[in-house]
């Protein structure tokens, strides 16, 4: 069994996408000591203009973590949980298709 050239270049962008929004956010976390989080666009100023693509690349992290910790605590339908999975997966290929895109442009 052989996989296509398409659906492993798929499955990269999803599986980087996933890695680099992971680092990024806890990136974030490490270096400002305040949780990366969708509520840092609400900031207003600067702050919420330079946090953008912070948000932007760690959305599929944000969204699973908070997905997950909606399932423990709040008890949200499954249905709920399968939807944001399924959303988080497709931000994070496309974001992946990027970051794998800028790497390919810097010559890495």
């Amino acid at each position: 069994m052989t996989i296509q050239p398409a659906a492993l270049e798929a499955l990269q962008s999803l599986f980087i996408g996933f890695a680099f929004a992971g680092l990024l956010a806890s990136a974030f976390e490490l270096f400002t000591a305040h949780r990366a989080d969708f509520k840092l666009l609400e900031m207003g100023g600067f702050a919420a203009v330079a946090s953008v693509p912070v948000v932007v690349f760690s959305a599929p992290f944000l969204i699973l973590r908070n997905t997950v910790q909606g399932r423990q605590v709040g008890g949200r339908p499954f249905m709920f949980v399968m939807l944001a999975s399924m959303t988080a997966s497709v931000w994070s290929m496309a974001s992946g298709r990027v970051v794998l895109d800028l790497l390919h442009m810097v010559g890495a």
